[in-house]
């Protein structure tokens, strides 16, 4: 019995606590990302404001667990474009798993606006959640170094301003697709649908020495 107790409420515990995280995505969603209200995440669950303080102490630890449950979602959709892909070119690859980070973005707008614009004034995403999207960033860096390193691409492209225009070139269309075409698809965004066009432009502008593949 001692045994079995804890963790039951151990899980009880986590179940709230997603629970309390799935309806403030859905009230920023109708409400806009910085308009989440503890007052009414609490009404939703149907629970005192006061007991919403057992699980986070402020709405700030709200954002702060949103930002690290979206940044693992992101890393691992990355992750399982590069896993699963058909193919071994390195630069179809780019694509791939650029589309797949693309497509996640465009598919869950409220954490892409939490991660990547500044649309909570004096929200600062902890160490702890700020972990999983360095992973990723170090993914597509070590991504592009094996792409360079079996000569597809200069070795420049894996350096950080190499690193920092590939994320500025994808950010941009975003941005563009999310502000001008927030409803369309990743398949009908005019703006989306150029993703194929600024990563060959990324290639083109790293590529690789003479003599190279």
């Amino acid at each position: 019995m001692s045994t079995t107790a804890p963790d039951r409420r151990t899980r009880r515990r986590q179940q709230t606590i997603e629970e309390i995280l799935d309806v403030a995505i859905e009230l920023m969603a109708s409400e806009g990302v910085a308009a989440l209200s503890l007052s009414a995440v609490a009404r939703r669950l149907g629970m005192q404001p006061p007991s919403l303080y057992q699980y986070f102490p402020s709405k700030m630890a709200i954002y702060d667990a949103l930002f690290q449950r979206g940044s693992e979602l992101q890393r691992d959709a990355y992750r399982a474009a590069l896993t699963t892909a058909a193919t071994g070119d390195p630069l179809e690859l780019n694509l791939i798993a650029a589309t797949a980070f693309s497509r996640w973005c465009l598919e869950n707008p409220v954490y892409t606006q939490l991660m990547f614009w500044r649309t909570v004034p004096g929200f600062e995403p902890s160490a702890e959640a700020y972990a999983p999207a360095q992973e990723t960033l170090r993914d597509l860096r070590d991504h592009l170094q094996a792409t360079a390193d079996a000569g597809y691409l200069h070795p420049d492209a894996a350096g950080d301003e190499g690193v920092a225009l590939f994320t500025s070139l994808t950010a941009g269309l975003l941005s563009q697709q999310m502000a001008n075409e927030p409803d369309a698809s990743f398949e009908d965004g005019r703006f989306i649908r150029m993703l194929p066009t600024v990563l060959e432009m990324f290639h083109q502008r790293y590529a690789p020495i003479r003599g190279s593949k």
